[in-house]
């Protein structure tokens, strides 16, 4: 018999642990007080209450923000014929629940066709399944388009939470109290960052007002990044190649995460075997999200379906493409055409060179000189050249020194590099590089004066980037409650100026132009926003606030892209050895002219 094995008791939070940048300590007095309105609400749980009562609470009130941001309206609400991303939601699900999976990608490909990838598509299944059980008609075939049911509303709101709640929610618990144990934070004051992470305002507007289930891919990046800190590196390869097959824009981080798992295989020294199980593990990931399709098509044709009810179907480029000529009679031929279609859907190449008036770099520079008359395959190589120039440093440090705390700052170093140079950007991109760097709240100081002002920043002009979109989905107000929500819960402007005049600015953190910069890009949010509501734009710039929202908005992005691979670079420690040989230098030079 087993003997028993009691459990580990936790470390007591001594005053050391305790002794963050979160709180405001009084001279002369034997008490602390909260420094925001955050630490406020959570201060009676300090020390008389537990993590475990704690814990449900803040989940119970992030859901009901999420819950009631979903009254407003969606993306494409009563806007026939195409509606918006909720209409493209629920025609993916009618698809994947009454077509052969053969015939997923190629269905009706100009009313919101499929072009996600499979993982995408295994979950609409299942929440078509789910779905028809309660009411047939939500996704009935053809028939359901633009059906706008409030009880179909009911349901598809609610797939959106539990999915966040199934998959986003722990693996930010578990990751935020990895990043706080990695570095002795207090339980207490990780709870607080927990808190604002997961009140963050961009992801609930994207996901639970316009509508998309962004959340589940964030989820696994979490959960990916998570594993690699507790050294389980085979799992954080299962866990990201989750990612890239349920969204492609998961590539934003795959540089850096392909940089760090080259760095711990060969530093400090050459290990095959890690190498290998890598390779392996992510490969057999990748077979085990295509293989329903795959295997489906090759029993579709074995029940002689054809994979297109239309008869003008084009084969995709990558065929056609071939110096050889396949033969569309052997077996093998229906999975490659669904591989094959499947990667023409996923990356849509042809479409241009960003989507709408998105704030990266060739958004801005079509202000001024209009990149259209240029041919589209010349851009697309030009902007692949500058993204990858964009990152090469940051995937370059994080490979030469692979320490698990820097990888949240090497993927946001390398999706910002992303978002502001890349091919075919969405404005809803900008989630991407906002959680690795929302997630370092967690970190040591992460709620301390510089990084609570940058990452408040960050996340307050983010959002500002999507009012744009959020205002032709009327979702002015969620937009304004939940922004001025978070700011007001960390400190930050427009609902204090504490951070930048008040007692925490007087510690030294924040440099005085850290602080000129940020008041002005809040100072020119703030006047945007007064001018967009007051000022009609000339007859002939109908645009002009959307694109002064693209222009500021890449500035500021920009900053941040900067600020993050500075941070990469100080913390990595390569200055110091820099700086350390240059003395080095310097002293044997002196030891000769003597």
């Amino acid at each position: 018999m087993a003997s028993h094995k009691p459990r580990r008791r936790r470390k007591e939070e001594t005053p050391d642990t305790l002794k963050r940048d979160v709180v405001r300590s009084n001279p002369g007095k034997s008490n602390s007080s909260p420094q925001y309105p955050l630490e406020s609400f959570l201060w009676p749980a300090k020390k008389s209450v537990s993590q475990w009562v704690t814990l449900p609470l803040i989940l119970m009130v992030v859901g009901l923000f999420r819950w009631a941001t979903g009254f407003w309206g969606y993306s494409g609400f009563n806007v026939p014929p195409m509606h918006g991303d909720f209409e493209a939601q629920r025609h993916w699900i009618e698809i994947t629940t009454h077509l052969p999976i053969s015939q997923w990608y190629f269905y009706d490909l100009p009313y919101w066709g499929l072009d996600y990838p499979p993982l995408t598509a295994y979950h609409s299944w299942l929440l078509g399944r789910i779905g028809s059980i309660i009411d047939p008609r939500w996704f009935a075939l053809e028939i359901s388009r633009g059906y706008e049911d409030q009880l179909l509303k009911v349901y598809m709101r609610a797939t959106v939470l539990v999915s966040e709640y199934l998959v986003y929610i722990p693996a930010a618990i578990i990751l935020n109290r990895k990043l706080g144990r990695m570095r002795g934070v207090s339980t207490w004051e990780s709870l607080v960052a927990l808190a604002a992470i997961l009140m963050q305002p961009a992801t609930i507007l994207i996901d639970h007002a316009h509508f998309q289930y962004n959340t589940v891919m964030l989820g696994f990046t979490l959960a990916s990044i998570s594993s690699m800190m507790a050294g389980r590196a085979l799992w954080g390869c299962v866990f990201f190649v989750a990612a890239l097959c349920y969204k492609q824009m998961a590539l934003y981080y795959a540089p850096a995460m392909f940089a760090y798992l080259i760095g711990i295989c060969i530093v400090p020294k050459p290990n095959v075997g890690r190498f290998l199980g890598i390779a392996i593990v992510t490969v057999l990931s990748f077979a085990i999200c295509f293989a329903p399709l795959l295997l489906g098509a090759i029993y579709d044709q074995y029940r002689n379906i054809p994979v297109s009810t239309a008869q003008d179907t084009p084969s995709p480029n990558l065929l056609t493409s071939l110096p050889f000529t396949l033969n569309e009679k052997a077996w093998y031929f229906p999975p490659l055409l669904q591989l094959a279609q499947a990667i023409h859907r996923i990356f849509p190449f042809a479409r241009g060179l960003f989507e709408d008036k998105v704030a990266n770099m060739w958004c801005a520079i079509h202000t001024f000189h209009k990149l259209h008359n240029y041919p589209l395959g010349q851009m697309q190589r030009i902007s692949t050249v500058i993204t990858l120039v964009s990152i090469w440093p940051s995937t370059m440090i994080i490979s030469l020194f692979p320490y698990r705390e820097l990888l949240p700052w090497a993927m946001a170093s390398t999706a910002w590099g992303f978002f502001l140079c890349s091919f075919q950007v969405h404005e809803k991109s900008v989630l991407l590089p906002l959680l690795p760097m929302t997630i370092l709240l967690g970190s040591e100081r992460g709620l301390g004066t510089e990084m609570r002002a940058w990452i408040g920043w960050a996340n307050t002009l983010g959002v500002w980037t999507l009012f744009p979109l959020l205002k032709r989905d009327e979702l002015r107000m969620p937009y304004g409650v939940l922004t001025l929500l978070w700011a007001y819960l960390l400190g930050l402007p427009p609902t204090s100026l504490s951070l930048y005049f008040g007692r925490q600015s007087r510690k030294g953190e924040l440099k005085v132009p850290t602080k000129m910069l940020h008041l002005a890009f809040y100072a020119a949010m703030i006047a945007w926003h007064v001018g967009e509501a007051f000022v009609p734009p000339p007859e002939d710039k109908p645009d002009l606030w959307v694109v002064l929202n693209v222009l500021i908005g890449f500035a500021g992005f920009g900053v941040c892209f900067l600020w993050c691979s500075w941070q990469l670079i100080l913390r990595s420690g390569l200055m110091e050895d820099y700086f350390g040989v240059r003395l080095r230098i310097e002293a044997a030079n002196r030891k000769k002219k003597q």
